[in-house]
């Protein structure tokens, strides 16, 4: 008999080796517990940082209200303000209506000081020129009394011309005149009427013989007119009279 041959069995091509120990492991992937555990720490936060919105938006909506609560605490203090605006309006208003009647006052008594000076000014002028005449020129001298003369008094000046030309030629006099003192006794501005007395100096000095001289007051009437302050009447004064 042939001897039996025993093969050894023959290692199976391409079989997979497991990998050696000394191998570093891959690291475990996270358990579905941990990714849940972290998905459940990280859905607070979203939650928390919703009710932080939602508050912050019910804040921003409330803050127009704050002035309505407030509204009753601050109409007391508005109406204090108006109050004290008024007061003060009140007062300027006052203050302007006493100045203005003031101003008026002052004004109105200025007009009247100043009209009461024109109205002396032109009294003594007139009470002179009516006392001055020179026989060697009465045209002159006589025009001037019928310029500074007016109504009644004017009337008796022109009416008497003739008769004092005569008389002054005949007697060859020459009248001077000056005031001592006068002053104004009535004035009615509105009026255009007022009075004055003057105290003056007649000096006549005839052709032959000393001058004479006579001291006299003379109270005279005046009007005011287009052309100034005007005589409208002269006459010698009371005894005792006084401006």
């Amino acid at each position: 008999m042939e001897p039996t041959t025993v093969n050894a069995p023959e290692a199976p091509a391409d079989e997979p080796h497991e990998p050696e120990d000394s191998e570093t492991p891959e690291a475990p992937s996270e358990t579905p517990d941990e990714t849940l555990g972290e998905s459940e720490d990280e859905a607070p936060d979203e939650t928390e940082d919703s009710e932080k919105s939602e508050t912050a938006d019910t804040e921003e909506e409330a803050e127009p209200e704050e002035p309505e609560a407030a509204e009753p605490e601050e109409q007391p203090t508005s109406r204090r303000t108006a109050a004290l605006v008024l007061a003060v309006l009140a007062l300027l208003s006052a203050a302007w209506f006493g100045w203005s009647w003031y101003g008026a006052a002052h004004d109105e008594s200025l007009r009247f000081s100043e009209t009461r000076d024109e109205v002396l000014r032109a009294g003594e002028q007139a009470v002179l020129n009516l006392n001055t005449l020179d026989y060697r020129d009465l045209n002159t001298g006589l025009k001037l009394w019928q310029d500074s003369s007016t109504s009644e008094l004017y009337q008796q000046i022109v009416q008497g011309r003739a008769a004092f030309e005569r008389e002054v030629k005949k007697a060859k006099t020459i009248t001077s005149a000056k005031v001592l003192d006068a002053a104004v006794t009535e004035l009615d501005q509105h009026a255009g009427k007022a009075s004055v007395i003057v105290g003056v100096q007649i000096t006549v000095t005839p052709p032959k013989g000393e001058p004479v001289v006579k001291k006299t007051r003379l109270m005279g009437e005046l009007t005011r007119t287009a052309t100034g302050w005007k005589l409208s009447a002269l006459a010698q004064a009371p005894a005792g009279a006084t401006g």
